[in-house]
């Protein structure tokens, strides 16, 4: 005779692959690295100064 089978651990076990492949997928699209984060905000920090020094005062 068989083992029987523990149908949560199963459907548990099933669900945290799941999940576990779905978050690769979206570090794979959506991650970016620290390095690219960082020059990103120094990049709109920059634009940012540039804009501002080009307002007008009145």
């Amino acid at each position: 005779m068989s083992k029987p089978v523990n149908l949560n651990r199963f459907r548990k076990d099933k669900a945290r692959a799941d999940k576990t492949s779905r978050a690769e997928e979206n570090a794979v699209r959506f991650g970016r690295t620290k390095g690219e984060k960082k020059l990103d905000r120094a990049r709109t920090e920059m634009a940012r100064r540039d804009l501002d020094g080009h307002k007008a005062e009145e």
